[in-house]
């Protein structure tokens, strides 16, 4: 079977590679030419674990192609996938002009039956206007090509995407057409041998679950951070509260962790997409703007903490950030609490040290020479008044406690994701800070 994904960011990437893995022919549409060149000549423009010695393998053996026109495979290909980014407007809404611009390049070229799925996290109704727009293409065309159109959303882990897309828990496809079902039901059957995990819907439903997803893991993040707050309020103990409230089999384990804000490029976008869609319906989406309000809310918490301990004079202060990227294993900071972090010590005067195990590239994109780029963890420490973690990556669990005592200028350690001991560190001479 021969495929196109359109957009190699994130989700067109490693949709497109592992695709290829299971033996599809897979060629992956950018219209950044030096971005498709990099790709062509090897170098991956993000870290997921495993991706990059995939692309090769995949290139190499012929299954994996670049280019910057879909016209040059449109011909070739059975199904079109659509991954191109959906950023937020002012109002927090989804933009849909790169959508609409492959359907609409979809309607002016193809010449037999092909279908279109949407992969990028849309609002429902999406799949309508992307098929009123390619059906007014083809008439200006004056021809009637038969297609179809599909909603496949995406549920990948950053930093466990192939794992997920390799063997994923699920697999949802919205479509109204049995044709579909029968092609796409073809395309997954490779990743699905040991058990099926397909479920098929309506179109508008599909666009749905998707958002609906995202929407309530963050609302469990965003509860948990208050329930967080509440306990170091009234002297409860959170992570007795959270073993205690995740023993419940009808609420479970997972995403019950309090910490210092959730980032991304789905939970803020996706949160804030579906309240902008409810707007428009006339429906008012109270728990999901609560959610909203706490997880901004939370992403300061760390800075609170260290106003309150200095009694608000923070002017000078050297401030050491362990971790950038808003979750281990990638190296994205769209959203990151970290940003959030440094904004506010650099307006209170602090000096800022900095260090991630990945994203320090992507942190001077950012942040230009406003912070301090160290080399590992305990040049960052070096005469600092104060270390925040921020990201919980695997190096930062077991540090050497002693080596901080003798670099820091303060032993104050404030951990934005509850992965210290509190007795430990407090017998080590240190003031510690968690999250509740």
């Amino acid at each position: 079977m021969n495929i196109a994904i359109v957009g190699t960011g994130y989700v067109g990437l490693v949709t497109g590679t592992c695709f290829a893995e299971m033996g599809v022919d897979v060629t992956c549409v950018d219209v950044d030419a030096a971005k498709i060149e990099a790709l062509r000549q090897g170098h991956i423009p993000i870290y997921e674990p495993g991706l990059e010695e995939m692309v090769l393998r995949n290139v190499e053996a012929g299954r994996l192609h670049f280019t910057t026109e879909l016209t040059s495979c449109l011909q070739d290909v059975e199904v079109v996938f659509s991954a191109v980014g959906t950023p937020p407007d002012e109002d927090g809404a989804a933009d849909l002009r790169y959508v609409l611009e492959v359907a609409r390049t979809f309607g002016q070229h193809i010449n037999r039956y092909t279908i279109l799925v949407t992969k990028s996290t849309v609002p429902v109704g999406t799949a309508q206007r992307v098929k009123e727009v390619i059906q007014e293409e083809l008439a200006r065309r004056g021809v009637a090509v038969p297609f179809d159109v599909a909603s496949n959303p995406e549920f990948l882990k950053e930093g466990a995407a192939i794992r997920d897309f390799m063997s994923p828990d699920r697999v949802v496809i919205g479509t109204e057409s049995p044709r579909v079902e029968k092609i796409m039901s073809r395309l997954y059957k490779p990743f699905l041998l040991q058990r099926e995990r397909i479920i098929f819907t309506d179109i508008a439903s599909a666009e749905m679950i998707k958002y609906a997803s995202n929407a309530m893991l963050a609302t469990r993040i965003s509860f948990m951070n208050d329930i967080a707050n509440l306990c170091e309020l009234v002297g409860a103990d959170v992570n007795m509260v959270r073993r205690g409230i995740g023993s419940d089999t009808r609420i479970g384990r997972k995403f019950l962790y309090p910490g210092c804000g959730y980032g991304g490029s789905c939970f803020p976008k996706d949160v804030k997409a579906l309240i902008q869609t409810a707007q428009r319906a006339g429906y008012p989406m109270e728990v999901l703007q609560a959610v909203d309000r706490v997880n901004e809310r939370q992403k300061g918490i760390l800075f609170e903490k260290l106003l309150r301990h200095f009694d608000g004079d923070l002017k000078g202060r050297v401030v050491a950030l362990w971790g950038l990227s808003f979750k281990p294993e990638t190296d994205d900071m769209r959203e990151a609490p970290a940003l959030v972090l440094i904004e506010r010590l650099l307006e209170a005067g602090c000096r800022v040290q900095v260090y991630d195990p990945i994203a320090m590239d992507e942190a001077r994109r950012r942040l230009g020479d406003r912070v301090s780029y160290c080399r590992d963890m305990y040049e960052a420490a070096v005469d600092a008044d104060a270390l925040m973690l921020v990201t919980e990556w695997k190096e930062f669990r077991l540090p050497s406690f002693n080596v901080l005592k003798r670099t820091m200028r303060t032993p104050l350690i404030l951990d934005g994701r509850n992965i210290y001991d509190k007795e430990q560190l407090q017998e080590q001479g240190f003031v510690y800070y968690k999250i509740g």
